[in-house]
């Protein structure tokens, strides 16, 4: 059962530095209030006599603590430490460990070195290990890094081990899952209160879930294996209220381009980010996961949203171990606190070649595309699916440029094809696909977010402009060099397929 170990944190909460940002489009036109917390000065007389030597008394009312938020509270309680601070450097006991195929050939390589060619895992139960990045292709490394994961999962008798043999047919692989994000929430891996390490920089997905997550590089994963700990540094926590009623044009996507628009790309860097507000408590768990998905593009160790009833009722059937919700204290340190009326946010996307590179939509509405892909761990979920099915519903058009559907997962993949679009009559996202001329779903997997091998499906092999549902527009991000990748929400990106440009959903939704 979930049980508090604390009151939600309300929001008269001890900050260092407070930015009110309310805005009509973003905050290049907002204003910033910054106010700077008064110290407490505790007066302290000086006597000129000498003292009057008297034994003192232990006191009795034990040790002052101070607030934690809480980032510092779930590290507190895997280090077994009854009081944390920013800057701390600890000993953490890790829940989960994940690792995928492209990090995990690595990391085991490691693991045999440091511990030995024998050696066995801390706990087969607490490791993670899902094929997804470089899966459906023909290039012999990929390949390979699959099978030294399955000789891996043979050997240590892991238990959670997403298997894929048959490339032809995904659907011929009842193991396999997709995306490691994705599954690691539909499969019950992710907990509130708990640790959970991954081999990926968007490990912080899960913190949607109210938990610690974070992306570890493989020397660290190496480690984790052998031991089930690793020393980490307490991050200090930058909070985010966002309020007000969310539009309906809008989605978490839009969300996390401005806070990354707001801060920069280096704006967290190894700092937690809260989100918190009426309108985080609003959002589905998919829609947290996308906003936690992406705090790493400004640099943050960790994203967190308080686990809610939401959280709660998304866990049920998916987990039968105990977990232990955390929330921070009401007089918790921050090092910063933004505000944003989210009632006032218009759609966003990120310009080339920066997910900080922000604008509006409809200031982009001459940029010529070449191309549309919905997919990946931030906007490949089945209600990034849906949210996109929607837009070409409202249209009754079809797209006038290719546009690649990749499903995050067998399970959203099988949501397309069975789950009805609401208000359409009946009518699955994949039938509104066809009759728009999207592409047919491609088998669920990280596709071409990170380019991968030539042959990936859809993957970008010459300069051509896309908007993309995807984290990172870099140079290569999607495969060639030289092309434009215009980050969006799925909203964003179904109206932007219909018109050839960078269109604004209002076009469509209102």
């Amino acid at each position: 059962m979930a049980s508090s170990l604390a009151s939600p944190s309300p929001t008269s909460s001890f900050i260092r530095n407070k930015k009110d940002l309310g805005f009509s489009a973003f905050p290049s036109t907002s204003q910033i209030a910054i106010q700077k917390c008064k110290k407490q000065v505790s007066k302290k007389i000086v006597s000129v006599m000498a003292p009057q030597q008297s034994e003192r008394k232990p006191a009795t009312t034990g040790s002052v603590k101070t607030g934690m938020t809480m980032t510092e509270k779930i590290l507190a309680k895997a280090s077994e430490k009854p009081q944390l601070s920013p800057g701390d450097n600890v000993w953490v006991n890790v829940d989960i460990l994940m690792t995928h195929d492209v990090c995990g050939p690595g990391s085991i390589g490691i693991f045999k070195k440091e511990f030995g060619q024998n050696a066995k895992v801390w706990d087969r139960e607490k490791i993670v290990i899902i094929p997804d990045h470089y899966i459906f292709t023909s290039d012999e490394r990929a390949n390979r890094n699959v099978d030294i994961l399955r000789d891996f999962c043979t050997e240590q008798n892991i238990k959670y081990f997403y298997d894929i043999k048959d490339l032809s047919n995904f659907k011929a692989n009842p193991d396999y899952k997709g995306v490691c994000h994705v599954a690691l929430a539909q499969e019950g891996h992710c907990r509130p209160g708990e640790v959970l390490l991954g081999t990926d920089s968007h490990t912080c997905t899960a913190g949607a879930f109210g938990q610690f997550a974070t992306g570890i590089g493989n020397t660290d994963a190496g480690f984790v294996l052998g031991t089930g700990k690793l020393l980490l540094k307490v991050p200090p926590t930058l909070r985010f209220v966002m309020d007000g009623e969310m539009p309906p044009y809008l989605l978490a996507k839009d969300l996390i381009l401005q806070i990354i628009g707001e801060i920069s790309v280096a704006g967290a860097t190894y700092k937690a980010m809260e989100f918190v507000g009426t309108t985080v408590e609003s959002l589905n768990m998919e829609e947290r996961m996308t906003l936690c998905n992406m705090v790493v593009e400004a640099g943050g160790k960790n994203g967190v949203v308080p686990a809610d009833s939401t959280t709660f009722k998304y866990l049920e059937g998916k987990t039968s171990l105990p977990y232990e919700p955390v929330y921070s204290d009401a007089q918790a340190s921050y090092l910063s606190e933004y505000r944003f009326d989210i009632s006032k946010l218009e759609p966003l996307v990120a310009k080339p070649h920066s997910p900080d590179s922000r604008a509006l939509a409809r200031e982009c509405k001459d940029v010529k595309i070449d191309r549309v892909y919905i997919g990946s761990c931030t906007g490949g979920k089945t209600d990034d699916f849906l949210a996109a099915a929607k837009v070409f519903l409202a249209s009754g058009k079809k797209v006038k440029v290719p546009t690649f559907l990749v499903p995050a997962t067998q399970k959203v993949w099988l949501d397309l094809y069975t789950l009805p679009v609401p208000r359409s009559g009946g009518k699955t996202c994949s039938q509104i696909f066809e009759e728009a001329g999207c592409d047919t779903p491609a088998s669920p997997s990280c596709g071409a977010c990170l380019g991968g091998p030539k042959d990936t499906y859809a993957r970008m092999n010459e300069p051509k402009v896309c908007v993309s549902t995807t984290n990172r527009n870099f140079p290569g991000r999607m495969g060639h060099k030289e092309g434009q990748i215009y980050l969006a929400s799925p909203y964003t990106a179904a109206a932007s397929a219909l018109t050839g440009y960078v269109t604004d959903p209002r076009e469509f939704l209102q």
